[in-house]
């Protein structure tokens, strides 16, 4: 059986988040523990800030709670504590929350892609430490691939739905190619972290941040390669870009329409690219009115990120609709494997019932029997062996009224249809 156990951002808040976390150095030595101590044949762990889960598979449907029961153990949580918080999925349900993970469905932010990364780093931390076996192999690889189909056959990471993400992808419709372009930014926090992730992600020519703390400047500075300078060189540096992104904490405005206006005559008119990110504003309103800028402020940034929610909740009905095929598709892969396994044994069986047959029939012709009663006696004991546990099976299941295995037993050995005489001719 496949299993699903964790925690989330719609689950728990972010203090018992931070006390389920398993961090890098820790991973090699949870996956160890759940593997060589409590017995899971095959496990992954993905631990990000909005989410901690383990992917199993175990045999009995007990699993679950001896995993819970290591959660606990491996942080010094009691369990009680973790009930209120955990969610729990088996087999399909298991498939289609792994497959909703990949593609962002369940991400804070719908349709995030920085989850499909974070879950391929837990594959292949699982990889290496010898934890996955064919089924969370074959699981992990099949959540990737409909990622990749749900991006590509919906538009459900075509619109920003972040700040940052909106700025950038604004700057990108304005300038299209952003190779060739200079982007400064201004302020070192979250947002401004992570509009420099996009803009370096979208293949930006040079970056420069600005900060009031140097310290801080150059720590983004070799973090993205790019080029750190105090806040006070804003006026010396303002006319080499084309993207200007700011958020900081400064209570009035730091760039006014003076600075914007010598900035673009020495750019000789080239259009400049300003979003304020910042409350309150770090960029005098009246910048606006200069031609060859274009300034955004956060609500208009606001605006365009409703709009693409809503396109985003479109799109992710039809996201769940291929996660609910592909969901589909992965378990009957994993019922024809059951299968297989199921028939080898039942095929091994059978073959170790006639070796023990064949070998007693041949020590009774050497001892001079007919081979006529040898082969009746051969006959005979097989038939017994290999009808002895079905049999045993079936009358146990008519003393309990277990109609379900009878009915399968029909199916199974193609035995006349129906039960208690149901299918007598009544002509």
């Amino acid at each position: 059986m496949l299993f699903t156990l964790g925690i989330n951002h719609k689950t728990a808040p972010v203090e018992v988040r931070e006390r389920l976390a398993v961090n890098e150095m820790q991973l090699g030595e949870a996956l160890d523990s759940l593997h060589s101590g409590v017995r899971v044949p095959e496990a992954a762990i993905l631990s990000t800030c909005n989410r901690t889960e383990i992917y199993f598979r175990e045999q009995s449907p007990n699993g679950a709670e001896r995993v819970l029961d290591w959660l606990g153990g491996f942080h010094g949580i009691q369990r009680n504590e973790l009930e209120t918080y955990l969610y729990r999925h088996h087999d399909n349900e298991a498939v289609l929350h792994t497959l909703r993970v990949a593609c962002g469905l369940d991400s804070m932010v719908l349709g995030e892609p920085q989850i499909l990364g974070q879950m391929k780093s837990a594959y292949q931390r699982a990889h290496a430490a010898g934890t996955l076996g064919l089924s969370l192999e074959r699981l992990f690889q099949h959540a990737f691939a409909t990622a990749k189909d749900v991006r590509t056959s919906t538009a459900i990471g075509a619109s920003a739905v972040s700040v940052a993400f909106a700025a950038v992808s604004l700057a990108r419709q304005i300038f299209g190619d952003l190779k060739p372009l200079t982007a400064l930014v201004i302020g070192a926090g979250e947002t401004i972290e992570l509009a420099l992730r996009h803009l370096v992600g979208h293949g930006i020519g040079h970056v420069i941040v600005a900060n009031r703390t140097v310290e801080r400047a150059h720590t983004l500075g070799d973090r993205f390669g790019a080029e750190p300078i105090v806040l006070n060189a804003l006026p010396d540096y303002l006319h080499r870009a084309d993207i200007v992104i700011s958020s900081t904490a400064a209570p009035l405005p730091i760039l006014g329409k003076g600075a914007v206006e010598r900035a673009i005559r020495k750019r000789r008119h080239r259009p400049m690219f300003m979003v304020d990110i910042a409350v309150p504003r770090d960029i005098e309103p009246e910048v606006a009115e200069l031609e060859d800028v274009y300034l955004y402020t956060v609500d208009d940034l606001h605006e365009v990120i409703n709009e693409n929610m809503a396109s985003r909740q479109a799109a992710a009905e039809q996201a769940e609709q291929i996660i609910a095929a592909r969901a589909d598709e992965f378990m009957r892969w994993l019922r024809a494997r059951d299968s297989v396994e199921s028939i080898r044994q039942l095929r091994d069986q059978a073959l170790n019932i006639q070796g023990e047959a064949l070998a007693r029939a041949m020590a009774q012709l050497r001892a001079g029997r007919t081979p006529e009663d040898v082969v009746q006696q051969l006959a005979h004991v097989l038939t017994n062996k290999l009808m002895h546990a079905p049999c045993k099976t079936l009358n146990a299941a008519a003393h309990d009224g277990d109609a379900d295995l009878l009915r399968a037993a029909h199916r199974l050995f193609l035995l006349p249809e129906g039960l208690d005489g149901d299918s007598r001719d009544d002509s």
